[in-house]
C-alpha cells in the first residue's frame, strides 16, 4: 500500500485525526502542542499520527492534503488546517460547532512505521 493510500485510509476511518509531531502527551513541537491544547480545550477526542515516527506519512501527507506544514487536522475527511487556524477556530467558536457531531476516536493510529 502506498503512503498516500495509507493516509487516505486513516483520514477516512477517523472522524477527527491530527497528524502531528510527537504524541498528545509529548508533543515534539510547539505547533503540535498548540493544536492538541485547542482540541482538548473543546473536550474533543481525536486520533493522531506521530509523523516523526512515520517518515513515509510525513513525506506523503503534504501531497495528499496540499498543505505543507504540520500539524494537520482533519475532521470528517476534510482538512481543517494547522495550529494557527485551529486556534482561531477555538477563539471564534467555530471549532466547537464543527465538532458538534459526536466523535469517539482516541489514540494513536498504526502507521506501519515505527509505531
Amino acid at each position: 500500500m502506498s503512503a498516500e493510500d495509507q493516509i487516505r485510509g486513516v483520514i477516512a476511518s477517523n472522524p477527527v485525526v491530527l497528524f502531528m509531531k510527537g504524541t498528545p502527551d509529548e508533543p515534539k513541537c510547539g505547533f503540535s502542542a498548540r493544536a492538541v491544547g485547542a482540541l482538548r480545550s473543546v473536550q474533543q477526542n481525536f486520533a493522531y499520527v506521530d509523523v516523526l515516527s512515520a517518515p513515509r506519512i510525513r513525506e506523503g501527507l503534504p501531497r495528499v492534503s496540499q498543505f505543507p506544514t504540520f500539524p494537520q487536522l482533519f475532521i470528517r475527511g476534510e482538512l481543517v488546517g494547522g495550529s494557527d487556524i485551529i486556534a482561531e477556530m477555538v477563539q471564534d467558536g467555530s471549532l466547537a460547532r464543527l465538532l458538534a457531531v459526536d466523535s469517539t476516536a482516541s489514540g494513536e493510529l498504526p502507521t506501519g512505521e515505527g509505531t
